[in-house]
């Protein structure tokens, strides 16, 4: 019953080119279940979509590796969650009322720096988008409003690479993606897979061409052109492999005998950080959003990618939903209004007992 829902839902979301096509995949009673739908454009002759074809998952990239990583670091006691950002980056304390700044703070995006937007750095150099992020003066006292932020991010890669003195999308690779069996799970698709295996994500005006294994995020891009991978995007994954992941957290941190995360550090990435009317969050984790979550958003731990893609979490119900789609495609605007009713229509079908 619900598989037929669920491709109700998505069919009637191909013809009205909330996206050309995508690909859905849940666990749930212990079963697994992956569907795909469409194609990679709307072109007649396009390519028909596969359950493990390739899409660039924009920010879920966030949580898999970033936070991930960062708690994985947190598990193995190699740093700490109430660190301060300074023990790792001394430059970035070189500016006034920011040593009190956590770990915390970033994995709970309550942390305001005056800066620009992301994309509006799409014009400098890496190293000066860098120097941006790290010298830019605070708004205000840190832990007080969640502020979903892309620089944020950044300084999750940046710790990652300081502590493990290893670039972000090789530590990723060796500890997270190999150990799981994430076997076409990468930051560098073109490397590692035919082109006609990646799904295009959209027309970039910015680059002036089609983008097919290339990374969508502006100043990402410019970043990794220089060699930095600091995981606000950039990763390609497949459905069948986010199930893998998503399996790992159902399973209370661990699969095929080894383990990621305590259970303990499982329930506190679940749980709400904030006591702020701002936003809710777990230790990486959006959470309880229930414009694109559904009904049971307050189960529900989760992130959200620009391209279309969404992963929800429900650990009380012991099951997970991956949509993988290119929702941008062929240009930005974003058709955000009815994709995120998609996504709470998909989440209702798969969370209801």
């Amino acid at each position: 019953m619900e598989q037929q829902l669920i491709s109700k839902k998505i069919e009637e979301s191909i013809q009205k080119k909330i996206f050309p096509g995508c690909v859905i995949g849940w666990i749930k009673n212990g079963k697994k279940k992956i569907l795909p739908f469409g194609k990679f454009t709307y072109e007649k002759d396009s390519t028909i979509v596969k359950k493990d074809s390739i899409y660039d998952v924009a920010s879920i990239t966030k949580v898999i590796p970033s936070s991930s990583l960062i708690l994985m670091l947190i598990n193995q006691n190699k740093i700490g969650l109430e660190d301060p950002i300074i023990k790792y980056i001394p430059e970035f304390g070189n500016y006034p009322n920011k040593k009190d700044i956590t770990i915390k703070h970033l994995l709970t995006y309550t942390l305001d720096l005056i800066i620009p937007s992301m994309a509006s750095l799409k014009d400098k150099s890496a190293k000066e988008i860098i120097e941006t992020i790290i010298t830019a003066p605070l708004r205000k006292k840190p832990g007080l409003d969640f502020l979903y932020t892309n620089a944020t991010a950044n300084f999750l890669g940046l710790i990652i690479e300081r502590v493990t003195k290893q670039r972000l999308d090789k530590f990723a690779q060796e500890y997270l993606f190999d150990p799981l069996n994430m076997s076409k799970s990468t930051f560098h698709p073109l490397d590692k897979f035919k082109k006609e295996e990646i799904v295009p994500t959209e027309v970039s005006e910015w680059i002036g061409d089609l983008l097919q294994g290339m990374v969508h995020d502006e100043s990402t891009y410019v970043l990794q052109n220089d060699g930095r991978y600091l995981g606000v995007a950039g990763l390609f994954s497949t459905a069948p492999d986010i199930l893998k992941f998503a399996e790992m957290i159902l399973n209370k941190g661990s699969l095929n005998g080894k383990n990621f995360f305590s259970e303990d550090l499982i329930l506190e990435m679940s749980k709400d950080q904030l006591n702020v009317s701002s936003g809710h969050i777990g230790l990486g984790w959006e959470m309880n959003i229930p414009s694109r979550m559904g009904k049971y958003a307050p189960e529900i731990i989760g992130k959200s990618g620009f391209t279309g893609c969404m992963l929800m979490i429900n650990l009380k119900k012991q099951s997970c939903v991956i949509i993988l789609s290119n929702s941008v495609y062929p240009k930005r605007p974003l058709k955000i209004g009815p994709r995120n009713e998609l996504r709470r229509n998909i989440a209702d079908i798969i969370f209801e007992f």
